[in-house]
């Protein structure tokens, strides 16, 4: 019997996906989560395949996608896009050009520049546990209409 998670994680998780929490108000959202699953078809070849993320447990992978596009009338300069990780949540952080933060988004860098006080008064590397939000920076100047994607994959906790 596989453990369900509660009600209320697998809502919260749903209310990230919502499209808000892009970070300029010009820069329209589009998010959708996904489980994937990985499974082998009847010649062994591994195949992936995506489904809604309606019920998701501990040790699923969920890939979040995020279509973004420039919806102000101007070029917007070094926008960037940030989003809370999902709580129980551990995000993958292989993508180079992904930026996190271990303190709800005051301070960026790659997860191996980062370090979190212990309750000692010591200092210890923060983990992908620790992360509470994600940053991609967008192209350096977005002229109107100019749209992109961003995904990346998360594991439940």
């Amino acid at each position: 019997m596989k453990f369900m998670m509660p009600a209320a994680t697998a809502a919260m998780l749903f209310a990230w996906a919502s499209p808000a929490g892009a970070m300029s108000p010009h820069i329209g959202l589009n998010t959708q989560m996904f489980v994937e699953q990985v499974a082998t078809d009847i010649n062994g070849r591994e195949r992936r395949m995506l489904r809604n993320a309606d019920r998701v447990q501990p040790g699923d992978r969920l890939i979040f996608v995020m279509d973004w596009r420039n919806e102000a009338r101007e070029p917007l300069n070094r926008p960037s896009l940030t989003r809370a990780v999902p709580a129980g949540t551990r995000p993958d952080l292989g993508d180079p050009r992904m930026l996190v933060s271990v303190d709800g988004g005051r301070r960026w860098g790659r997860i191996e520049q980062l370090w979190l006080p212990t309750p000692l008064g010591g200092v210890r590397r923060a983990l992908p546990e620790d992360v509470t939000h994600v940053r991609w920076q967008l192209p350096e100047s977005v002229p109107p209409g100019e749209s992109g994607r961003i995904s990346y994959r998360a594991v439940v906790r």
